[in-house]
């Protein structure tokens, strides 16, 4: 119950609660687009630099490479499984798209499960931003691979949207996934001197920021809920990523990683998309309706870990390990 409690209690976490209800009772309050995408691009700068500094700082060993791979195991394993729940419930291509969306991951639920760790004191390792940019790609890739197997001459779309090029483009120069890479890099480059140069930004100001970004996003989460009206789907989203999260506990926990680092990938396993992949399928699986797989991750799930989740898995782990 503690647990619960200092995740409910935590300014970042109350700050979405503040956007929720503001939607909610119809205030005024407003992000401008231009505000929340800087807030957007300053947090993957923030957690990609701080992993690599932690990464250039960890010997690469067995436990790193255990949990690249599985990472990576997650990113393939997820979304067919979504896509085996999901096929007979709805369309092929509305099917692809959330198994996709369900396959890869939040870049926003892992920051804000970096902020729970930190706040309590739990240490995590670097190489975990590693496998967050691991596992945003595949799960995209499988998603058009179960649309074009399944549907290969599907009418209505264009060709040219499923050429290896744009697919792959989308797929790893997707912005999100460009500017944390390149932050990871940057940052297991440059080392602690780099952090010394840009810590005030990274570090002390990160809490206040992550505050302002969940502010948004519960405004935005509390608009597309509206957006929702099958009970079943609403329930796919909370069970499922609960599902996931004891099945990547388990793959955690049997590799062994730390508490903090378990934690992390459990996450990763649990999280939606819904920066990476909306963008990914409008090009490649256009017959997709982004009013299912968008307000399913970003109205249903992202909330759920957030309130939820985040404590909820992290007792897990601790029952589990100690």
């Amino acid at each position: 119950m503690e647990l619960f409690l200092s995740n409910i209690a935590s300014p970042p976490l109350l700050f979405f609660f503040l956007g929720l209800a503001a939607a909610l009772l119809r205030s005024d309050l407003d992000v401008p687009a231009s505000v929340a995408k800087f807030l957007s691009l300053y947090l993957l700068f923030a957690i990609g630099f701080k992993g690599g500094v932690a990464l250039r700082e960890t010997d690469i060993g067995w436990g790193v490479a255990a949990s690249l791979l599985a990472a990576l195991t997650l990113a393939f394993i997820v979304p067919l499984i979504a896509f085996a729940w999901l096929r007979r419930k709805m369309s092929l291509a509305d099917a692809a798209a959330l198994a996709a969306t369900y396959g890869s991951v939040s870049a926003v639920t892992f920051v804000t499960c970096t902020s729970y760790l930190d706040a309590a004191g739990i240490p995590w390792s670097g190489h975990l931003v590693a496998a967050l940019a691991i596992m945003e790609s595949p799960a995209i890739m499988v998603g058009i691979m179960l649309y074009r197997r399944f549907a290969p001459q599907a009418s209505g779309t264009d060709s040219r949207a499923y050429s290896g090029a744009a697919v792959a483009r989308e797929a790893f120069l997707n912005g999100s996934v460009f500017l944390i890479i390149g932050s990871l890099i940057i940052g297991w480059v440059t080392g602690s001197a780099g952090m010394d140069q840009v810590g005030v930004l990274v570090k002390d100001l990160f809490t206040g920021v992550l505050c302002l970004f969940l502010l948004d996003m519960g405004l935005v989460a509390a608009q597309r809920l509206r957006d929702l009206r099958k009970l079943a789907l609403v329930a796919f989203g909370l069970i499922f990523p609960l599902l996931m999260a004891f099945l990547s506990a388990v793959l955690a926990i049997s590799i062994g990683l730390s508490e903090g680092d378990a934690l992390l990938l459990t996450i990763l396993g649990a999280s939606a998309s819904y920066i990476a992949v909306p963008a990914a399928m409008r090009l490649a699986v256009p017959d997709a309706n982004p009013g299912l797989y968008l307000p399913m991750a970003l109205a249903v799930t992202f909330p759920m870990n957030l309130i939820v989740g985040i404590p909820l898995y992290h007792l897990f782990i601790r029952t589990v390990m100690y």
